[in-house]
């Protein structure tokens, strides 16, 4: 006897398509379920993550790892040797132009470049020893983002789907916040990418400027024409997809069932206008600072996202107009870099704030991973007369919430801040780390493709625990 096909199956089932998307509803994470690619892990302490990437590379000697050796030798020549940089322009040690102090109960010591951020240092988990393999920014975004100095590789919030499922069957799972001009940082939209993942992880990019945050958001047609087209197009994919058992058609089936149901989703969580004057007035909505209010927007859009259950949420800098980088990299002052990081700084520094604020007044902090990072650090020494060049041997970035130890600092630079001494890491276990917040093993969340079983952390990692609460 031949066996029944799928289409045959559900022809003969009593429940018939209800049925089956009825059990496919129940066993969703919405429900309390757990995503069918996920392996048993430990016990997960937070189900979001909110990514403010500073593409371009913050210095981390004038923000989050003070150095007061640089004020004492400012001017002096570099005492240890200087490895090779990415214009080679290199003058002499550089003092910061920002002031440091140490803040709140934990006195957790940094500059004053992030005010606002500063006066939250309770709620930081700063890490000073992270490392990079690359010196370069497309690689490095990539090798941040994915794992891999180099594209074709799952970005990190398309791992997260892939292992926890979605949360909102009418939201993407992971979304890429734009605004007021934002672009994509260097290395292009691969840097979302799905890579060998089904394609439904792949990032959606929405315009935080509006409610129209898609292009062609709104239906050109009524509800009943549209529901029988999509009918149509399902039908003829599920035939296709029976016969040649391709797992892009089945992501391309729910990517279509997805989009739709985002017609009425997208614009009522991209509408502000329900958030009270004071909620705005907080995070910056109404900035004379154009680039303050903006950045503000994808803020306030970020928590909103995670309150629909949007598992990733990554946003994206404004260029400033300073500094070599342009718009894919807003942070690479090279020159100006009072000027520039100023600029930028001033830029995120109220919105971050206030998302970390209204995450914790909300209780939401405690679920859900707030992450800033760029993707390396700057060197101690001028670039010219008044910048800073590339640092990829030692650099900074914090963590909030999520189950991580609050108001506290982890690993160390030298004296200069030149390289990582005490506790140096890696982009793979900062990885490891927060998949384990989020109840992933970082070394059983793998796909296979071409014949080897691929992970976010590569073949490396390790957890990093004492940063754990």
């Amino acid at each position: 006897m031949n066996p029944l096909s799928r289409r045959e199956l559900l022809r003969r089932c009593s429940l018939g398509f209800g049925g089956i998307a009825l059990s496919g509803l129940l066993s969703s994470p919405a429900f309390g379920a757990s995503s069918p690619n996920a392996k048993p892990g430990p016990k997960a302490k937070a189900k979001n993550v909110i990514f403010c990437y500073m593409s371009g590379g913050v210095s981390h000697v004038d923000s989050f790892d003070p150095k007061p050796a640089l004020r004492r030798l400012h001017g002096q020549a570099m005492p240890v040797p200087i490895q090779r940089t990415v214009f080679n322009d290199n003058g002499k040690v550089m003092g910061s132009p920002w002031q440091a102090k140490r803040h709140g109960k934990s006195g957790l010591e940094m500059t004053n470049l992030f005010p606002r951020i500063a006066d939250c240092a309770d709620d930081l988990t700063i890490v000073r020893s992270m490392t990079s393999k690359v010196s370069e920014h497309a690689q490095g975004n990539y090798f941040f983002h994915t794992g891999f100095p180099f594209m074709g590789h799952p970005s990190a919030g398309a791992w997260l789907t892939y292992g926890l499922g979605s949360a909102n069957q009418n939201l993407p799972g992971f979304v890429v916040l734009q605004s007021g001009g934002a672009v994509v940082p260097h290395g292009g939209v691969g840097l979302y990418s799905n890579g060998y993942l089904p394609g439904q992880h792949q990032a959606s990019i929405l315009k935080a400027d509006g409610t129209l945050a898609l292009a062609n958001i709104k239906p050109g047609e009524a509800d009943a024409a549209q529901r029988r087209r999509l009918g149509f197009i399902q039908e003829v994919d599920q035939a296709f997809a029976e016969t040649t058992r391709e797992p892009q058609v089945e992501a391309a089936i729910r990517n279509y069932e997805t989009a739709y149901r985002m017609q009425a989703a997208v614009p009522e969580v991209c509408d502000l206008n329900g958030e009270t004057e004071a909620t705005q007035q907080m995070y910056g909505l109404n900035s004379p600072d154009k680039l303050t209010a903006s950045y503000a927007r994808q803020a306030l859009l970020a928590r909103r996202l995670v309150e629909r259950g949007v598992r990733f949420v990554e946003l994206s800098c404004l260029s400033a107009g300073i500094g070599a980088g342009g718009a894919a990299n807003p942070w690479d002052q090279h020159g100006a870099i009072a000027k520039g990081h100023g600029a930028m700084a001033h830029q995120v520094d109220q919105p971050i704030a206030a998302l970390l604020k209204d995450l914790k007044q909300r209780g939401l902090l405690e679920s859900t991973i707030v992450i800033f990072s760029g993707e390396f650090g700057r060197t101690p020494f001028s670039q010219g007369s008044d910048g800073r060049d590339h640092n990829p041997y030692g650099f900074s970035l914090w963590v909030a919430g999520g189950g991580f130890k609050a108001g506290t600092a982890f690993g160390a630079t030298d004296e200069l801040g030149y390289y990582a001494v005490d506790q140096p890491l890696t982009v793979y276990d900062f990885w490891a780390t927060i998949l384990h917040q989020l109840g992933l093993d970082h070394e059983k969340l793998t796909y296979r493709f071409g014949g080897r079983d691929f992970r976010l952390t590569d073949v490396h990692g390790n957890v990093i625990e004492p940063i754990l609460a």
